[in-house]
């Protein structure tokens, strides 16, 4: 790589661009917010338009920044979100149905009988968390005009004028067949969606198109991603058996299965991480709906003022008095799939006090965690033995080292604030010059910090003990009430 690249990571609640010098590192930074909108019967919608200026604007400002010219960009995106657009004008039809929005429960459960066929063929359990639920949900509810995609599509279009999207994202879509890595034509028939005119799957490096919006110039696009696998890479875990978690919005883990496409018992779900000259990495995730989301939470109520009392507030207790947290509060995703689970707070007594609340929040999040954790390594037979974390929730240290106490093994925090970006601008350098090593174009470095497990195994389990049996009796609420 000998030229600077443009890495943007679109994400749920911001957008981060930066510029990439082979030698130098990060050169130019910018971010910018966008605010998802929380309504009613599980809707998260998004401005489209919001999500675009938020993609033009960061990107002008982190060139600004860096003072230089760039060679190639690479963008990633929220994965499962989804809009209705018009294909001629490029219009959004309709709001972005974000990827937490549950409103298409109501298509899971009417092809409910269908969820086993569906995981075997595409990797995922029959969930409104992915695209195919909530596009048929946007056709039958909203629009039958144009066409209805992931945002990335949309957003491609609108920078390059060309109709595609990755083999990572299609793979979130349900509509995708996970061994061939083309669409999946009993899939589409199952949500109804056989007619519709879908974005051709491409690598996510290569010569995806080109732009003059971001820039002034025109520049080719050579990666395109979506945000968790793109941590993944950005982390350098290339090779199988490695896993990362991300702790932004929700918590996102991510295992690395190399080659390997073979569907999760244990409940995870199955993806394309990324694919690269035509052969598919396969990974296995786990999901956390509700992480900062949930802290976001927690500041609305008026219990604590920011993220930063997450440690000050939940550090001034030794423990959280019995109290246990399970932050269900968009339904429970990876392995119990239950999108009717509610949030519990459980274990309240009268000497409970917030800094209680609060440090049962933090604990409830990491043993999320820990479960999704425990699932890859049932479903691969083998221990983590470190976990490599990024986002913004890794600032607390009070979670992190719950979440290396409740894991039993070392977890690493990135010593980088921008993980999805580089991995993002490391696929675009790829793009650029696929006779290259993947990877090579971001300088490794080390963690940050690491935090080591303070509590002995038997205490471990009796808190994830505690927490199953929150979970186990949310979801049994869930099933008795639907």
């Amino acid at each position: 790589m000998t030229e600077n690249v443009l890495a943007i990571d679109q994400g749920t609640s911001g957008t981060k661009a930066i510029v990439v010098c082979p030698e130098r590192g990060v050169i130019g930074r910018a971010e910018a917010t966008v605010r998802p909108a929380y309504g009613s019967g599980g809707s998260v919608e998004q401005d489209p338009g919001e999500l675009l200026e938020s993609v033009v604007s960061t990107a002008r400002e982190a060139v600004r920044d860096s003072g230089e010219s760039v060679g190639a960009i690479g963008l990633a995106n929220q994965g499962e979100t989804v809009l209705a657009w018009d294909r001629t004008t490029g219009k959004p039809l309709t709001p972005a149905l974000g990827w937490q929005d549950r409103r298409a429960a109501t298509v899971c459960d009417r092809l409910a009988d269908r969820s086993q066929e569906l995981t075997a063929l595409t990797g995922l359990p029959l969930d409104p968390y992915f695209a195919g639920p909530k596009m048929t949900w946007l056709r039958e509810q909203w629009t039958r005009e144009g066409v209805v995609t992931t945002s990335d599509a949309w957003l491609l279009r609108q920078l390059t004028g060309r109709f595609v999207t990755d083999a990572a994202t299609a793979s979130r879509t349900q509509l995708m067949d996970l061994d061939s890595t083309s669409w999946s034509d009993t899939a589409l028939s199952v949500f109804g969606l056989d007619n519709e005119s879908l974005p051709e799957i491409v690598d996510c490096a290569g010569a995806i198109g080109e732009t003059e919006i971001l820039t002034g110039d025109l520049v080719p696009v050579t990666a395109a991603i979506v945000d968790q696998p793109a941590a993944l890479f950005g982390h350098g875990l290339l090779a199988a058996a490695t896993a990362k978690c991300t702790y932004g919005t929700g918590a996102f883990l991510v295992l690395n299965q190399g080659t390997d496409s073979s569907r999760s018992t244990a409940g995870l779900t199955a993806s394309v991480a990324w694919r690269l000259g035509g052969t598919a990495t396969y990974s296995l995730d786990g999901q956390v709906y509700t992480a900062a989301s949930a802290v976001r939470w927690l500041v609305d109520l008026g219990l604590i003022e920011n993220a930063a009392d997450l440690d000050r507030l939940g550090g001034s207790v030794p423990d959280s008095g019995g109290v246990v947290f399970l932050p269900a509060l968009a339904g429970l995703g990876a392995p119990q799939w239950q999108p009717q689970a509610r949030g519990s707070l459980t274990g309240l007594a009268l000497e409970t006090t917030a800094a209680h609340v609060v440090r049962a929040l933090v604990e409830g999040i990491a043993a999320q965690v820990a479960v999704l954790v425990e699932s890859a390594s049932a479903d691969t037979g083998r221990r983590i033995n470190s976990l490599r974390v990024d986002g913004g929730l890794t600032r607390s240290a009070l979670l992190m080292q719950a979440q290396a106490d409740l894991l039993q093994v070392p977890v690493e925090v990135d010593a980088a604030a921008d993980t999805t970006a580089l991995g993002v601008a490391a696929l675009a350098a790829y793009g650029i010059d696929p006779r290259q090593e993947p990877g090579t174009a971001v300088p490794r470095r080390g963690p940050a910090k690491i935090y080591e497990p303070r509590i002995g195994a038997e205490a471990a389990q009796e808190q994830l003990d505690r927490f199953r049996r929150a979970t186990e009796a949310s979801v049994a609420h869930a099933r008795e009430t639907t």
